[in-house]
């Protein structure tokens, strides 16, 4: 049978559930076994996770060979000018790899 878990990650929780001192995990939170995370969360962001014990629906779900959108309210200090908002429209250079295009809408 499969298991769907809806989490509402706090911040400072670390995406996984294997124990990482001092910070807690997921663990911590979601007494339920053989689930896992599809996708992650940065330690410093909160919001929802989808957790499942079904591998194909967390591969659909996290795997971006399935374009899967997904939606992110962020919080930045100052006012993102134009042309920092069209960066994240065309994927941002990290180095080691390139983001991907975002849809970008400013909130106030």
């Amino acid at each position: 049978m499969t298991k769907i878990i809806i989490f509402n990650k706090p911040y400072g929780v670390i995406s996984q559930f294997s124990p990482n001192p001092p910070y807690q995990t997921l663990k911590d939170y979601i007494p339920v076994r053989d689930v896992y995370p599809a996708g992650r969360l940065d330690t410093d962001s909160e919001g929802l996770m989808i957790l499942t014990n079904n591998g194909k629906l967390q591969a659909q779900i996290s795997d971006p060979k399935y374009r899967k959108n997904k939606t992110y309210w962020v919080q930045v200090e100052g006012n993102p000018s134009a042309e920092q908002l069209e960066q994240l429209c065309n994927g941002v250079d990290l180095g080691d790899f390139k983001t991907g295009k975002a849809v970008v809408n400013k909130i106030d």
